[in-house]
């Protein structure tokens, strides 16, 4: 039975203009720009609150008309290639600005005829409108082309990371590996069979897709099988205690979050030591976030953190804020002779 999984989002390059935050921006910028369009004389040849109160309900007029509208053609918008959705928010704020202009002077022309100007006047203000529309949404829209882009770059480079480090942990743990085998096959068979069975599904995970996420208890199984691969050479040296106090089934994680973690505690940990130690792993609930800590002992002359400990700390951080943001947590640190790595991040 194939195991669930949860694929990356999909690029979203039209900002979602649905949300409160995105539609307080918009009345903020155009209350803006109708003060300055006032203060400017753009309109008229002297300030006034009156026409300042006209500019102002026009703005926000045409800015949450055009929120609405993108809102509602975001999803569509979103399925074409960046140039041609910029170019469709675009022509749809000046063709919005243009048919509230022109609504706009024929209603002032019935309600304040003393206030508009002849023919040319007023073709003079629907073009400077337009003219300012275009200009602030092709703004708007290239400020959100680099930002697309620069995320599209961060997730190649977090993407290239991660597949060194999935890279790094191969060479020397299958030559340990093929050497447990070689020295089992004559004196005990089925463990034999057994390690190369985990060692298949170890490297079945390493050559899946790195954005994907699988439930807790699969990135727990294969956190055994790696722990049942190294006590073959290790013996009693090494040990787990699995505190798993939720059920795993429930939970998501990034493929190969927890293995590399556990390669660092035993080959950092519990490797140097010539009476071995304890590796736990905790897994517990705090409301809606998801703890996850992995201890393990410290060497009696620790030679402090390697380059491959800090580079799969950093993968792990970058993975995990890609996909929950502000709200994932990486902790490290070491204390009454232990070294603790924390998880933290959203269950849901």
């Amino acid at each position: 039975m194939a195991k669930p999984h949860v694929s990356p989002p999909a690029r979203a390059f039209v900002p979602d203009l649905c949300e409160a935050r995105a539609v307080l921006v918009v009345v903020v910028v155009a209350q803006l720009m109708a003060i300055v369009l006032t203060l400017s004389g753009t309109y008229y040849d002297r300030f006034s609150f009156e026409r300042l109160a006209l500019t102002s309900f026009f703005m926000q007029w045409v800015g949450l008309t055009s929120a609405a509208a993108l809102c509602a053609l975001r999803g569509w918008l979103n399925r074409l290639p960046p140039a041609w959705a910029a170019t469709g928010v675009v022509v749809l704020v000046v063709t919005n600005t243009l048919v509230f202009s022109l609504i706009a002077r024929m209603v002032m022309r019935w309600a304040l005829p003393e206030m508009v100007g002849g023919v040319s006047t007023t073709l003079k203000d629907v073009w400077i409108n337009v003219t300012i529309a275009a200009i602030l949404a092709g703004g708007v829209m290239r400020y959100f082309y680099v930002q697309d882009q620069l995320r599209i770059k961060e997730q190649a480079e977090l993407e290239a990371r991660i597949q060194a480090l999935q890279s790094r942990i191969r060479p020397h743990f299958l030559f340990n590996s093929m050497n447990i085998i070689s020295s089992l096959i004559a004196v005990d068979p089925v463990a034999a069979e057994q390690t190369v069975e985990d060692l298949a599904r170890l490297f079945r995970a390493s050559l899946r897709e790195t954005g994907l996420q699988v439930t807790l208890k699969e990135e727990l199984d294969l956190c055994r099988r790696y722990a049942r691969i190294e006590q073959q050479r290790m013996g009693e040296r090494l040990k787990l205690d699995w505190q798993v106090q939720i059920d795993p089934e429930r939970a998501l994680i990034p493929l190969l979050t927890l293995q590399p973690l556990l390669e660092n505690a035993i080959y950092h940990g519990i490797q140097p030591r010539p009476d071995g130690g304890t590796v736990t792993v905790r897994v517990d609930q705090d409301g809606d976030m998801l703890r996850i800590s992995m201890t393990n002992p410290l060497p009696a002359e620790p030679a402090g953190a390697s380059h491959g400990n800090r580079m799969a700390l950093e993968n792990i951080r970058h993975r995990l804020a890609a996909l929950y943001g502000d709200r994932a947590r990486v902790e490290a640190a070491a204390n009454n002779n232990e070294y603790r790595v924390s998880l933290r991040y959203p269950s849901a």
